[in-house]
């Protein structure tokens, strides 16, 4: 039996998997998923991640591809077909990279530190941080979207996709702990833009429902668990 020329290693509730997914499908492209476990890593895994040894990992043809971000843009680059994901124009491409850069180092690992963390103290600065930065992605969605209802203009985009593949973890932790992050008063072009993008197929068939993502919260709160890339 042939092996199929693309393979995508990782597990369906990891946001930065489900990144890969969504641009895959996107693209339109038919691929293999094979289910890892990060805390139990096969030999595959270590083989093809050597260095930073997790998930996800795109293989193409036999060629390892590794850190998400890097391999959507390693999609966009190898298939012409489907909408472009990346910016043509060089400025808007740097500022989708930029404000990706800082959601994956900046941003989302407030939620994991909220999660992890143990006093009232040190959740309700976690939450005032989480919305400062919310406050930071609104300018940014109106600079990026020029008056369009995403990142990327009419459709998704690099920066579509890079904040996007969040949006169940967020849910879920609004479920968790009963506070709503994305506000339509504090942040408006943002909370129209999350329900635009978790209504899209490419999203709601990748990413768990809100409901399991709620019960791995609670399994994990307080463990900090430590993220994919």
């Amino acid at each position: 039996m042939a092996i199929p020329s693309v393979q995508l290693l990782g597990e369906s509730p990891s946001p930065y998997v489900n990144r890969v997914q969504i641009a895959l499908n996107l693209k339109s492209i038919e691929f293999e998923f094979i289910q890892e476990n990060p805390y139990d890593k096969s030999e595959r895994l270590l083989k093809v991640n050597p260095v930073q040894k997790k998930i996800p990992v795109l293989i193409h043809d036999g060629k390892p591809i590794c850190e998400s971000l890097i391999i959507v843009e390693y999609i966009d680059d190898a298939w012409n077909n489907g909408p472009s994901i990346l910016p043509s124009d060089p400025h808007d491409r740097a500022l989708a990279r930029f404000w990706a850069a800082y959601i994956d180092n900046k941003w989302f690992p407030l939620y994991r530190e909220l999660r992890a963390a143990s006093t009232e103290e040190a959740r309700k600065e976690l939450r005032e941080r989480i919305f400062e930065g919310l406050v930071l992605l609104e300018e940014a969605f109106v600079k990026c979207s020029k008056g369009k209802p995403f990142f990327g203009g009419d459709n998704i985009g690099y920066l579509d996709i890079a904040l996007g593949c969040y949006m169940g973890w967020v849910k879920a932790t609004e479920v968790s702990i009963g506070m709503k992050f994305l506000d339509e008063f504090k942040t408006p072009g943002l909370a129209e833009w999350a329900e635009k993008f978790c209504s899209l197929n490419d999203f709601k068939e990748v990413v768990p429902e809100t409901q399991k993502l709620v019960e791995i919260y609670k399994m994990f709160q307080g463990r900090g668990k430590p993220a994919s890339g």
